[in-house]
């Protein structure tokens, strides 16, 4: 008999209740890491994108956050349901789908995390249930409703096309990307550009208009409160490497050298 999950996703849990939840990008292909970042934060992105972890590696990683209040999810390279398919099956709560700039790509990346009819999802998630705490069957029962269709804003176009890309049912939180954002306006590294941050504001009031929850990027706790007043509800303190190399500069603080 399975053991129902209390809660079975608490993101879900956190937004329904308008509770920002915090946490942070796992670049590095580490299980010590994770166990160290799952105490204390409510969730975390294992990238798939732009780092060396592998398949092998984020299912120990995602394993790692088990007996933890930290809510595993998964961002993949590019948004095409194969790449989805097996961070899911392995025991992700949810995927993190990067550049998605019309309404068509949100469509598809709806689609990729549920079953058919819903969705374009295939049946294979042998670990799956081992991480969500259920069976086979309840596993297959609450998938669609419980995996996390996360969608990245962070290029020109998909701000120019935010309210048919919110429009889009089935979106479960859209998080705003001004690393790429940037980018995509040939202004890289320069975080408080002026057009950028106009961009980030259009961005941002789009996703607020649609009712969904948003997500940011917060480097220092200014920016953290200001997002929270702003209506944010999923934010990010920072990469593992970020936060790592934060702790080394904060040990030195006051030391004479």
């Amino acid at each position: 008999m399975s053991v129902p999950a209390k809660p079975l996703n608490r993101l879900r849990q956190m937004w329904s209740e308008g509770r920002p939840a915090f946490g942070a990008i796992a670049t590095i292909p580490s299980v010590q890491m994770v166990q160290i970042m799952a105490r204390s934060l409510d969730w975390i992105i294992v990238d798939l994108e732009h780092g060396p972890i592998g398949l092998t590696e984020a299912h120990a990683m995602i394993a790692a956050t088990t007996g933890t209040p930290c809510t595993p999810l998964v961002r993949i390279a590019a948004n095409e349901p194969w790449l989805a398919k097996a961070p899911m099956d392995i025991g992700a709560f949810g995927i993190n789908f990067p550049m998605i700039t019309n309404r068509a790509e949100a469509e598809k990346a709806v689609r990729s995390v549920r079953y058919p009819p819903r969705g374009d999802r295939l049946w294979g998630p042998f670990h799956a249930p081992f991480r969500w705490g259920q069976s086979m069957p309840d596993y297959m029962a609450s998938a669609d409703d419980e995996m996390i269709c996360m969608v990245t804003i962070e290029h020109v176009e998909a701000v120019n096309r935010i309210d048919e890309i919110m429009a889009t049912p089935g979106i479960d939180v859209a998080v705003i990307g001004p690393g790429d954002l940037a980018t995509s306006i040939n202004k890289r590294g320069q975080m408080d550009d002026p057009e950028l941050l106009e961009l980030v504001a259009r961005a941002e009031a789009g996703i607020l208009r649609s009712g969904v929850p948003i997500g940011g990027v917060a480097r220092t706790a200014d920016q953290a409160n200001a997002l929270i007043d702003r209506g944010y509800r999923a934010i990010a303190l920072g990469f593992d490497w970020s936060l790592f190399q934060r702790g080394i500069m904060a040990a030195f603080d006051g030391i004479r050298r």
